[in-house]
């Protein structure tokens, strides 16, 4: 199994399951280093002064791989990481991100549909505030 942090509408797990995907170890997180941006979605932008809020999960290969060969994230490419889950553990995953030239546009419906998931999954006030802003 893998371990990877979403932090877009992919923290949904009944989507996920939804897709025929097993998600398991399903635990908040957060990263360092990197601040949410969306544009038609999200990505994670390398800024030091930011932290990024998600989901760690462990999935397949299998599953990775047929989740990201839908063609609306086909543009999406892994990247390794040291994710902090809410154990305070340090763990290394992947995250998929977008080229930052393939990050453009605005999607003020996915925004507000990423807070709504974000409140409901329990990431923190502060950060569900700051997903919303990008709603207007």
């Amino acid at each position: 199994m893998n371990a990877v942090f979403f932090y877009g509408l992919f923290m949904d797990e009944e989507l996920l399951k939804n897709k025929g995907l097993s998600p398991s170890r399903i635990e908040k997180a957060c990263i360092e280093g990197f601040g949410l941006r969306i544009g038609e979605r999200a990505s994670l932008v390398k800024s030091e002064s930011e932290k990024a809020y998600g989901l760690l999960m462990f999935m397949s290969h299998e599953d990775l791989t047929t989740l990201y060969s839908e063609q609306s994230v086909a543009d999406y490419v892994p990247e390794s990481i040291t994710v902090t889950a809410s154990d305070n553990n340090e763990i290394l995953a992947s995250t998929y991100n977008l080229p930052a030239d393939k990050l453009k546009g605005r999607n003020k419906e996915y925004a507000s549909s990423l807070a709504i998931l974000a409140k409901n999954v329990g990431l923190p006030p502060e950060y569900v505030k700051e997903i919303e802003s990008w709603a207007y």
